[in-house]
């Protein structure tokens, strides 16, 4: 019991990464279900449209609630009415980030990397630095040492884990690292995933987000008032809730160090106004079996794949309970994860490099 309630190291500059070198999880070939590449290819198409139409919906939005928000300060109101605001400014700005981060969202590629530009900034994550780590947590998803965007270490942090209710473990660490950046440096861990080609770039774009940091915080010394704050930084704080309950879903509470996104990740049916937030980003199995596929095709997709997949989770609801449970077993068992089983027409789990079957939690899979 004391192994099974050993601590492992999260970090990537650990011994966990170079474990994972050699037992073949690093840059490995991962499972993906079967389909028809012809199929493929017309889901992989992109459009400008979509998200034309759906950034037009978003800031649209966002510009009602700001409103509302402004006439509201002073009064009771504005509690309701900037967390609708927060809401509408951090969610889909996260869900922006990552479908443009991919090169998806858009047809055209300019569009796609201002929307990243602007997302980025509005949810706090340094755009190039974000661009590098993304692309490692694809290449190595959930690998303990590997992957930097692992949500919570096993056992959990609770602590951390609530803070980040309001953003306020994640947020202050992404600030010590704007100013790491604009002194032309970075840290430890960003060294193992930005390229040296990228370096230069990386502290440009923090030196930008300076000067909107120090406008920002001129504008509430020369008005007397943190309402400008109201709706440029603090909202990427006050706001994330929606943003880490969504993150939470994604892979928390299955499976580390495998190599199939069934095992690892989550999908979750929900309702039109919760994907219009997420970009359809609970279609999460299918997105990192398919990371080309755009976000408004996702749902086509899911039809292709899900007589391979374990059944999605009904809901938002229904998977963050299960989170819960999950992580509070991991308290005591860190190594529990859910294995759920699949359907008579899938094909075996795979856990790892090597081919022969076996069996995890009494399913088989392929090692």
């Amino acid at each position: 019991m004391a192994e099974s309630n050993r601590r492992r190291d999260y970090s990537l500059t650990g011994p966990e990464g170079k474990l994972a070198q050699e037992k073949g999880l690093v840059a490995a070939e991962w499972y993906t279900c079967p389909i028809p590449r012809q199929r493929l290819k017309q889901l992989m198409k992109r459009k400008d449209g979509p998200a034309i139409r759906d950034t037009f919906i978003w800031f649209g939005s966002l510009i009602a609630a700001g409103i509302l928000a402004y006439y509201s300060w002073g009064t009771w109101w504005a509690i309701p009415a900037f967390a609708l605001y927060g809401i509408l400014y951090a969610t889909p700005a996260d869900s922006r980030w990552h479908e443009c981060g991919h090169g998806t969202a858009f047809k055209t590629q300019w569009m796609n990397e201002v929307i990243y530009q602007i997302s980025s900034f509005m949810v706090l994550r340094s755009a190039t630095p974000w661009r590098w780590s993304h692309t490692r947590h694809h290449t190595d998803t959930i690998i303990v040492g590997r992957d930097p965007e692992i949500v919570a270490e096993r056992p959990p942090i609770w602590r951390i884990i609530l803070m980040e209710l309001f953003h306020l473990y994640g947020g202050p660490r992404e600030i010590v690292r704007f100013a790491l950046h604009c002194a032309g440096k970075l840290d430890a861990e960003e060294k193992e995933y930005i390229p040296e080609s990228e370096h230069a770039k990386t502290f440009r774009e923090a030196r930008i987000y300076l000067l909107i940091f120090v406008s920002v915080i001129a504008a509430c010394v020369y008005t007397g008032s943190i309402l400008p704050a109201m709706f440029i930084i603090l909202p990427a704080f006050y706001g994330f809730i929606v943003v880490l309950l969504f993150g939470m879903t994604q892979h928390l509470g299955l499976k580390e160090d495998v190599l199939d996104h069934r095992l690892n990740s989550r999908t979750i049916y929900m309702n039109p106004v919760l994907r219009f937030l997420y970009w359809n980003m609970n279609y999460h199995v299918e997105h990192h079996m398919f990371p080309m596929v755009p976000y408004h095709a996702l749902p086509q997709l899911h039809e292709e794949v899900k007589s391979d997949c374990p059944a999605a989770n009904p809901s938002l609801w229904s998977a963050l309970k299960e989170v819960y449970g999950a992580l509070r077993k991991q308290k005591d068992d860190p190594s529990y994860a859910i294995v759920r089983p699949l359907p008579s027409t899938a094909r075996p789990y795979r856990v790892g490099p090597a081919a022969p079957e076996r069996s995890v939690d009494g399913i088989n899979v392929t090692a």
